[in-house]
């Protein structure tokens, strides 16, 4: 999946798939998790955020299953 690199203090970059409703993040430490059923809306809201990791934090972090793949 391709990635957005993002300026934030925590993720590094983000990918989305409309299809699968994948969100992909890379953090700064390397890993990589990829997260379930998100809607496009939460993606959009991710990218346009003054503070990527306050709304990775407050929207995503404990509301969607997740998988490390690195």
């Amino acid at each position: 999946m391709n990635r957005t690199p993002v300026s934030s203090s925590n993720l590094s970059s983000v990918g989305y798939d409309e299809n699968s409703r994948i969100l992909e993040i890379e953090f700064n430490d390397g890993s990589v998790y990829q997260y379930s059923n998100v809607p496009i809306s939460i993606y959009n809201g991710l990218m346009a955020a003054s503070s990527h990791g306050k709304y990775f934090h407050r929207n995503i972090r404990d509301a969607y299953h997740y998988t490390q793949i690195r």
